[in-house]
């Protein structure tokens, strides 16, 4: 499929995006293409693309835009009350917003603006023929059980009152599995065992592929990286201070829904 830039013809899904927020409707709908038009009209210099078979057309929103007539709420707050395949959705259009929106000469050349492949997702050379596809950076995230606890951290760098998942990428030369074991030693100094995968899910913060597992405690007591985890602790799964919320991959993990 073919990122059609600059479209004339709406369809069903119109996005509206800012960095990590998204537009809608007083009533909570998404935009009209219409309405995608007009910001278009005000800010032609950001992206707006089509994708005919996923049915949707998205437009990149600058800081300056302001709308009475439009909300800005968070992505993550309309995967809380969305259908996954609607989530999907939207997790494509921010991730290739980004990725649009970045790659607007050739890396490998630098002769050339890139141009949509005519029949591929993907950015093409017309200079020297290159072609780009949009960047996925894998992740994994784990929830290890020990008995009837499982164990949850607050991380340095996120939300300071939310316990989740231990997460972290993937690194060059490691298995999905390789990079369980690493993450968990390394955050807090536990080893685990039993690592059965549950599920995936786009997480477009920026470009994430989040792979999820579970796992069993093996040995080791809780000593945290302090530059990554604020905290670690065993939770009975009815005493959660404070989780991660619907729509996300650390909730399905807790409670059971992949």
């Amino acid at each position: 499929m073919a990122f059609e830039q600059n479209p004339k013809t709406g369809e069903k899904y119109n996005f509206l995006i800012r960095d990590k927020n998204i537009f809608v409707n007083n009533d909570g709908s998404l935009p009209s293409f219409q309405q995608l038009l007009n910001v278009h009209r005000q800010f032609e210099n950001t992206v707006f693309f089509r994708e005919k078979e996923n049915h949707f057309c998205a437009k990149e929103i600058p800081p300056e835009y302001k709308a009475a007539e439009l909300m800005e709420i968070s992505i993550r707050e309309y995967f809380a009350a969305h259908k996954e395949t609607e989530c999907n959705l939207v997790s494509r259009a921010k991730s290739i917003v980004k990725w649009l929106s970045s790659m607007r000469f050739c890396p490998g050349c630098g002769k050339s603006r890139l141009e949509s492949h005519r029949q591929l997702s993907a950015l093409t050379c017309p200079s020297c023929n290159k072609i780009y596809f949009p960047r996925i950076e894998p992740c994994v995230i784990v929830l290890i059980h020990k008995g009837e606890e499982i164990l949850l951290a607050r991380h340095s760098y996120r939300n300071q009152d939310i316990f989740a998942c231990i997460a972290g990428f993937i690194e060059a030369g490691e298995s999905a599995e390789q990079a369980v074991h690493r993450e968990v030693l390394e955050e807090t100094g536990l080893k685990i065992k039993n690592i059965t995968y549950k599920g995936s899910q786009s997480w477009p913060f920026p470009d994430q592929l989040m792979l999820a597992f579970s796992a069993e405690y093996e040995s080791g007591q809780i000593k945290i990286q302090e530059e990554e985890i604020a905290e670690a602790r065993w939770f009975k799964k009815n005493a959660i201070p404070a989780g991660p919320k619907p729509g996300s991959v650390a909730w399905k993990l807790i409670n059971d829904a992949f």
